[in-house]
């Protein structure tokens, strides 16, 4: 069945190509990817996928399976594309892989058993609704979870950043600034927060980092309102040290808004993000698989300082997020116009075909030896359960 796979995939060489190219051509802003939505949904629909649309409500989200029973072996599309530069992350091939591997897999499991789930992912560039659907329990029934990012490198999947985007807003009761010069306005109350935030970091040695915005809301220059907001972006190695600096920020953010005299609003302002915990049994089979179809120049693990909505995501179930070179040259900078066209080269192309291979052989191999997914089961639970 391994061979059927790899010829299926082999097959639909221009299919796989059509999918990259339809997506790249037209590039759609999170949560507006109706054109990519509808596209990829056909394409299930014609293959007899069982299709839901406007999944969890977002318009653009959906959930196709094939199949029954277990194992729940889940792909997953990151949809949207970057709304001036279009897919400079490589969205649009790692969907075609995803929806390939899919394909592939659903043509031998009637005979092995088990369902193949695809998953359409919408606004990854604005938090990513993989958070969603986490917090959702859309997960919790699914064995294994997996996706292949396009790099300019090939690499087993490690860890990520803990992102927790937090926005503290100070403003004066009265709504007006205070004119003289030694008033003490909300701009005094932000510039003490972001002055303690090196102590902060500090304080976590290389654990944490802080990025910070400071933003004074002023409309009339004569008489500005007295608000101030500061946008924090705290990336940690974990979601607990996230947690924990949340917490004394808020400390800080009172004892701010009591020397200043001035009001406090502190929100998320966007989904936050868990770290990355990569199933190192489903990473070990994936990268055997991909080995064997002669990809050997795997540089290893690779650890992201960025968050990953695909985090969240392994959390809930076992999960691998693994990046593959689709680059013949190494002047071409990931998250550019460049390397958005380099998605469409036949170097690309062939690629994803390997890339798109590999996800569906370890899905047969979990499917079909009841070992793999008792130890990929046992680790997740000891690993992230725990």
């Amino acid at each position: 069945m391994k061979q059927e796979i790899i010829s299926y995939l082999n097959s639909i060489k221009s299919e796989i190509y059509n999918i990259t190219k339809f997506l790249y051509d037209n590039p759609e802003e999170s949560y507006k990817e109706e054109k990519a939505s509808a596209y990829l949904t056909k394409i299930l629909i014609d293959n007899s996928f069982k299709i839901t649309n406007n999944f969890l409500d977002i318009s653009t989200a959906f959930y196709a399976e094939y199949g029954k029973d277990y194992p729940k072996i889940c792909f997953l599309c990151d949809l949207d594309a970057d709304p001036l530069k279009g897919h400079i992350h490589g969205h649009n091939l790692s969907t075609a892989i995803s929806c390939s591997a899919a394909l592939a897999l659903s043509k031998v499991i009637d005979k092995t058993g088990g369902t193949v789930i695809i998953l359409g992912c919408p606004g990854e560039y604005r938090g990513g609704s993989k958070v969603t659907m986490s917090k959702q329990g859309v997960f919790n029934d699914i064995d294994v979870a997996m996706m292949v990012h396009p790099d300019i490198l090939t690499a087993e999947g490690g860890t990520s950043k803990a992102v927790l985007p937090l926005s503290i807003k100070f403003s004066k009761a009265s709504g007006t600034l205070c004119l003289k010069s030694n008033c003490i306005s909300s701009i005094d109350a932000s510039l003490f927060i972001l002055n303690n935030l090196n102590l902060l970091i500090k304080s976590y040695k290389d654990a944490l980092q802080i990025d910070a915005i400071l933003n004074n809301h002023s409309n009339t220059p004569s008489l500005p309102k007295d608000v101030s907001e500061i946008k924090l972006y705290i990336r940690a190695n974990n979601y607990t040290i996230a947690e924990d600096v949340e917490s004394k920020i808020k400390r800080l953010v009172e004892t701010a808004s009591f020397i200043a005299n001035v009001s406090s609003e502190i929100k998320i302002y966007q989904l936050p993000y868990s770290e990355m915990i990569t199933n190192k049994t489903l990473s070990r089979i994936f990268s055997h698989n991909l080995k064997e179809l002669g990809i050997i120049d795997s540089c290893g693990i690779y650890d992201i300082e960025q968050g990953l909505s695909m985090g969240n995501v392994s959390h809930c179930t076992a999960s691998i997020h693994p990046y593959i070179q689709i680059t013949e040259k190494d002047d071409i900078p990931y998250g550019t116009e460049d390397f958005a066209l380099a998605t469409l080269s036949d170097f690309a192309q062939a690629r994803a075909i390997d890339a798109a291979s590999a996800l569906a052989l370890t899905a047969l191999d979990i499917i079909q030896k009841e070992n793999i997914i008792s130890e990929i089961k046992e680790e997740f639970y000891n690993e992230v359960k725990k």
